[in-house]
């Protein structure tokens, strides 16, 4: 169940870093797939997503209820920590006006 619960943290930071891919890369004209770009993006999304999952699970914060989590809500959380280091990213690099 431990590495259920890993591997669905890790899933759901590379589904937030797929749909962050995604945005940019129809967001903007002209805009160059680079493999080794996405990869290593796919890759950091989803240790941000493991990381978030693993900390929850192990700070023993209950979620719906409970102290166990299921790896559907890793995924969640997994999607949710890469979304909130993004956040937290645009807020640090926000130029003042």
């Amino acid at each position: 169940m431990y590495e259920a619960v890993l591997i669905a943290g890790f899933g759901g930071g590379v589904i937030r870093g797929l749909v962050g891919f995604l945005k940019h890369y129809y967001s903007y004209k002209e805009v160059k797939f680079k493999l080794p770009s996405f990869l290593s993006t796919m890759v950091l999304s989803g240790i941000v997503g493991v990381t978030a999952a693993f900390a929850i699970k192990e700070s023993g914060i209950f979620v719906f209820g409970t102290d166990t989590i299921t790896p559907a809500m890793a995924l969640i959380i997994g999607y949710a920590g890469g979304d909130f280091l993004e956040g937290v990213f645009k807020i640090l690099m926000k130029k003042p006006a």
